[in-house]
């Protein structure tokens, strides 16, 4: 589940800022986060979060929240297969609302061109490196058939023929729920570890997502990928610091929100 937390901390920040509005199901007044069409049947994780949050409850009701517990879990999924770890900011509080259409607007898509992704990120403060590196989280987890089918069966795209023949095996020309959902590493090499092979795969044009090998293909941020491609180090250090400033993105604190005390529904 590492990759699924880390998405999940990332996808609730990236709206209305790290507040666990993802966290919330549909109500007379919540239209949810969740069926948003980038979280829709691939977000996961609630139910680590919520197990997390009922424990903590019963030592100290109603002082920690649910968007604290997120930017925990995210960084302990990071350390749990060797990623970097990292000093988490706690503090923050939970939102009372959430915001599909914003999701909707917000959220990075694979079918992103670089510019789409460098300006979704500029919009919450993050830099073309910090999307570079904070995309490298992709060195772990699956992504299913419907996100990358265009890419591997398309002539025109910039991929590897070997890698997109055998990424076809798993993945049939052919749209239908089935084939849609079937899955398939983001990274062929190492898919259980954080490491930096994801950005040596994009030199190699064997990036699984349109959104993953638009970072390597000729623009701006092509250096930055050969750096990490070079420097495992430096990618790893780089991730924890953007990690801590995407934590950053308009929390929630003082006496604004709440601590909920079941993280899908408000008090």
């Amino acid at each position: 589940m590492a990759a699924s937390l880390i998405r999940l901390h990332f996808h609730d920040c990236f709206v209305q800022g790290c507040d666990a509005s993802i966290l919330l199901d549909d109500s007379s007044s919540i239209v949810s986060e969740k069926t948003a069409i980038q979280n829709d049947k691939s977000i996961r994780g609630y139910e680590i979060i919520d197990k997390a949050k009922a424990e903590v409850e019963k030592i100290c009701p109603e002082i920690v929240s649910c968007a604290d517990i997120v930017a925990i879990a995210a960084r302990d999924a990071s350390f749990a297969v060797g990623g970097p770890s990292w000093s988490v900011k706690l503090g923050r509080r939970d939102s009372t609302t959430a915001n599909k259409d914003l999701a909707t607007s917000d959220l990075p898509r694979f079918t992103d061109n670089l510019e789409t992704l460098i300006s979704r990120f500029s919009k919450k403060q993050l830099s073309a490196r910090d999307m570079v590196v904070l995309s490298g989280a992709h060195t772990i987890g699956q992504a299913q058939c419907f996100t990358f089918r265009d890419r591997i069966y398309n002539n025109a795209s910039v991929i590897d023929g070997g890698f997109a023949s055998t990424r076809r095996r798993g993945c049939p020309s052919l749209s239908n729920p089935e084939n849609n959902k079937k899955l398939a590493a983001l990274d062929l090499v190492t898919p259980n570890s954080f490491d930096n092979n994801y950005f040596k795969n994009l030199i190699q044009k064997k990036g699984l997502l349109q959104s993953d090998q638009v970072l390597f293909s000729g623009g701006s941020t092509n250096n930055i990928v050969s750096e990490y491609s070079e420097n495992p180090t430096t990618f790893k250090s780089d991730f924890a610091a953007s990690m801590v400033k995407m934590g950053d993105i308009e929390p929630l604190t003082g006496s604004n929100g709440i601590i909920r005390r079941i993280c899908s529904a408000i008090n």
